[in-house]
């Protein structure tokens, strides 16, 4: 792969389930902006949901793996994100986006970001889609400052599905986001 990062193998699947929840249910500090307990508790993800995009026919994860030199957490996947193939309008949807939180705001989400958008181009999509709940302003702020632009759709969110948490309230939707790569139409 390209910068650091490899595709996730099922190897991988044991540590990317609490790196996914960590970044998304975990405690929220100094450290991270990312978590979303306050909005919803609960799993986020679970082992068989990161299996199934790491074997699946239409997806690949992306993990970037700590290659420091100074030991601590050396080998350790601390960025991730799943990676859909182009759909039928050229879109590939970029999800399970994860920065360990004691790494945020070291310029791993771009570098994570980036690569999705990479993986994207070379399986031909025209543009990237994504998924954030419609009130996280400052999340979707950081998504529009690196190219992405609301499309003004709204998904509901999965209040049926409790493999993605336990909401805490109940206006909770998704805002689309899409970004066009360049070259691509």
């Amino acid at each position: 792969m390209h910068d650091g990062f490899r595709l996730a193998t099922t190897d991988d699947v044991d540590e990317l389930v609490p790196l996914v929840h960590a970044a998304y249910r975990g405690e929220a500090t100094d450290a991270t902006w990312t978590t979303e307990t306050h909005l919803i508790g609960g799993q986020r993800t679970d082992r068989d949901m990161v299996l199934d995009a790491i074997t699946g026919p239409d997806a690949a994860v992306l993990v970037l793996v700590d290659e420091a030199d100074d030991g601590a957490g050396a080998g350790r996947i601390v960025a991730c994100c799943e990676l859909g193939r182009p759909d039928a309008r050229g879109r590939s949807l970029l999800g399970m986006f994860a920065v360990d939180p004691g790494r945020q705001s070291s310029g791993l989400g771009r570098r994570t970001l980036a690569a999705g958008e990479r993986l994207a181009a070379e399986w031909g999509a025209a543009a990237v889609e994504l998924h954030v709940i419609d009130v996280r302003h400052e999340l979707i702020d950081w998504y529009r400052r690196r190219g992405y632009e609301l499309t003004g759709e709204r998904l509901p969110f999965p209040y049926d599905d409790d493999r993605f948490g336990m909401p805490r309230r109940d206006d909770l939707r998704f805002a689309v986001l899409v970004k066009r790569l360049p070259g691509r139409s």
